[in-house]
């Protein structure tokens, strides 16, 4: 947080928890990002900042989130770690699969995906005004998905990764514009579930956006990957729906508990996972 003295941003204020200010700030820039842009919680102490210091029409940067989801295929991620047990140096240990599904893919992994991983358009799971936001909206998000496959290949779990916004709007689909080249693969409209699924945003000389989507250059983020035990072969065209959850732990509330939801070709599935 900084306080205007009229000659450029001076005395820093380092934590909301170290301070006691006795008069209001006109911008807070936070990086508060984690991993799928909620886990750690760290928002919730630049709420409660907001709400104790910045001045009415004041500044927060970033301003505007937006998480999002979708479907993906990765099989060489998946030949090299489940497949690898079928043929090891020509010995047959697939007794040890069980195992090493629970291993690679019980937990969240935090990897680098590109965008021709991806499956189907993206799904917008939470949009957040960073002005208006409350900590309680965030103790937990649900939403409910329904995409089409746009090629044939195995499913083998989800990705999610976030856009972040310094000044401007989160996106809407007055301010995003269709694209027909692979990022087709993450952009889109307003889904028939009533859910907004991702566009390629039109560029704005007033907004500067973080993105650690599959189709941008890598950031330390990365993508983080719900891999699924079992690849589902889908079609071209075929429909994937279901829901997710992320709440926070009552371990601790820098854990996300993550419940996903998940039907394809009349078969039905349950992920439940912590990130720790």
């Amino acid at each position: 947080m900084f306080k205007n003295h009229g000659e450029g941003f001076k005395d820093q204020i380092r934590s909301r928890k170290e301070v006691e200010i006795d008069e209001e700030v006109d911008v807070i820039i936070s990086e508060w990002m984690g991993y799928m842009l909620l886990y750690e919680s760290m928002l919730s102490s630049v709420i409660v900042a907001r709400d104790r210091w910045l001045k009415s029409g004041g500044l927060i940067l970033p301003s505007h989130a937006t998480l999002y989801m979708a479907p993906v295929t990765h099989p060489e991620r998946y030949s090299e770690s489940i497949d690898f047990w079928r043929n090891v140096y020509g010995i047959d240990m697939s007794a040890m699969l069980p195992l090493a599904k629970q291993c690679a893919f019980e937990e969240p992994c935090i990897e680098t995906i590109t965008a021709e991983n991806v499956l189907t358009w993206a799904i917008v799971i939470k949009q957040i005004d960073c002005s208006t936001v409350t900590v309680q909206e965030l103790e937990s998000v649900t939403a409910n998905f329904s995409v089409s496959s746009m090629m044939k290949a195995s499913l083998h779990g989800f990705a999610l990764w976030f856009d972040v916004s310094f000044g401007g709007n989160a996106t809407t689909s007055s301010d995003t514009q269709s694209e027909s080249s692979i990022d087709s693969s993450l952009s889109g409209d307003i889904g028939g579930n009533g859910v907004h699924q991702r566009k390629k945003r039109a560029k704005s000389p007033s907004t500067l956006v973080l993105s650690t989507a599959p189709e941008e250059a890598p950031t330390h983020w990365a993508q983080t990957l719900l891999y699924i035990y079992d690849p589902l072969e889908v079609k071209q065209d075929q429909v994937i729906e279901g829901s997710i959850t992320l709440s926070q732990s009552r371990e601790n509330p820098r854990f996300l508990n993550i419940h996903l939801e998940y039907a394809s070709g009349g078969r039905c599935f349950v992920k439940e996972s912590i990130m720790r």
